[in-house]
């Protein structure tokens, strides 16, 4: 049995690395795995348990087909290894941070992937990412105004959610809160599998 490709998106400063490191040990513990991104980011930067690259280093692991999956977003490169697919024929269900501007490019490759966006109130956003201390204040405008051209809340938007098969996940809240409706939200989606 084919394992199935959690897509986890959202924008930057969501949550997104908090939310993978809290829910890592109960997913782990029902066979989930867990891609490490390649990202052109120094090693430095705090966050993301992510392997770091030059651009140069990067575009010889692209070139070479390292990556099932890659894009580029904010100034920088990602990656997601190739060793997904074995974990994935394995029946192993896997569980990446990918990008919502990629997501129909990723379908096309995993088309029964599980696309799950993880949302946060604009101003709990805002004041995460300058507590980050990662980006100017000019780049955080970007990321809002990015952010915002994504945002699935409201009227026509939950059709289109529904219709492209997103499932939504709020992380304005507490962080156990967050955890609890993901492993709720798995459970759902692979009963309806």
């Amino acid at each position: 049995m084919q394992g199935r490709l959690i897509y986890l998106m959202g924008p930057s400063g969501s949550g997104k690395d908090s939310l993978l490191q809290a829910a890592r040990a109960p997913l782990e513990a029902h066979g989930c795995r867990f891609a490490r991104r390649v990202i052109t980011r120094s090693a430095e930067s705090v966050g993301e348990d992510a392997l770091g690259v030059t651009p140069a280093d990067f575009q010889r692991l692209e070139g070479g087909g390292a990556f099932a999956l890659s894009w580029r977003a904010n100034g920088l490169a990602y990656g997601i290894p190739l060793e997904i697919d074995d974990w994935l024929s394995a029946g192993q269900d896997v569980l990446i941070n990918g990008s919502r501007g990629h997501l129909d490019t990723a379908r096309q490759r995993y088309p029964d992937l599980l696309a799950i966006l993880l949302q946060v109130d604009e101003a709990v956003l805002r004041q995460r990412l300058l507590d980050r201390g990662r980006e100017t204040s000019e780049q955080i405008e970007q990321r809002l105004a990015r952010s915002r051209s994504f945002t699935v809340v409201g009227g026509a938007s939950a059709a289109t959610v529904a219709q492209e098969h997103i499932c939504v996940l709020d992380n304005s809240g507490p962080l156990p809160h967050t955890v609890t409706r993901l492993l709720q939200l798995l459970d759902e989606t692979r009963q309806c599998a």
